[in-house]
């Protein structure tokens, strides 16, 4: 259930009209990591929730609180490409985090292109709720990760012995540069706490693919009717 209380939760008045100002404004409103953006994505991401209590819980929470700051965007129209509702839990606040830094980002630039007292206190709101969404949500992931919920790499529940394991942790350098060597994503214990990362001096030999496993044959042959039931099953089966 959905309600609407006609009471803002952060009163200020500009201290003057600013039409083009205004404009750019309501991109971090409605555009692509705007409050419409983030209030949908929030909501399915609960509504798609399997797993009941303070996950779900806090999806709509803050997916409720978003929906407060709802206005369409200005220039291109908002379209639902824009949210990310995977059902794992683990990609989700994670790209709910994403979403909360390039919204702050956007309106922290917002905030140092106006003087307008009244539209700055506005902001300042809003800053401050960003700050604390992506606080939640890196501290959710965090969360489901401890409690073993689910680990890198996201989905967790596919066997690692199905993936190309030599090349899972190799950073396959397709540049001239060297300077990315020297990162902690290029040797040394991987996030996930799984593998060590490697450097190979040439980035093609890690492009070698294991034999691909031999394929089952699978019959086109429409059968021939007419066809009993029990004959049916039976084509169905070995087909």
């Amino acid at each position: 259930m959905c309600f609407h209380k006609q009471e803002l939760q952060c009163k200020a008045t500009p201290d003057a009209p600013d039409a083009v100002y205004a404009r750019k404004l309501q991109e971090v409103l409605g555009g692509q990591y705007g409050e419409i953006t983030v209030a949908l994505q929030y909501s399915f991401q609960a509504w798609n929730a399997h797993v009941p209590g303070k996950y779900r819980d806090l999806l709509f929470g803050i997916g409720a609180e978003e929906f407060g700051y709802v206005v369409d965007s200005m220039g291109n129209p908002w379209q639902g490409s824009y949210i990310t509702a995977s059902g794992n839990l683990l990609a989700d606040f994670t790209a709910n985090a994403n979403a909360e830094m390039q919204g702050r980002l956007q309106v922290a630039r917002l905030y140092h292109m106006t003087n307008d007292h009244g539209v700055r206190a506005m902001l300042s709101f809003l800053l401050a709720r960003d700050t604390m969404h992506q606080n939640q949500w890196m501290a959710a992931a965090r969360e489901l990760q401890e409690s073993k919920m689910e680990e890198l790499p996201v989905p967790s529940n596919f066997p690692l012995k199905k993936e190309a394991r030599e090349v899972s942790y190799q950073y396959l350098n397709f540049s001239d540069g060297k300077a990315a060597a020297e990162g902690s994503w290029a040797s040394g214990p991987t996030p996930d706490g799984k593998g060590e990362f490697s450097y190979p001096r040439d980035p093609r030999r890690g492009l070698r693919c294991r034999r691909r496993p031999t394929r089952t044959h699978v019959s086109t042959a429409p059968p021939k009717y007419p066809m009993s039931w029990k004959r049916l099953r039976e084509h169905c089966r070995t087909n």
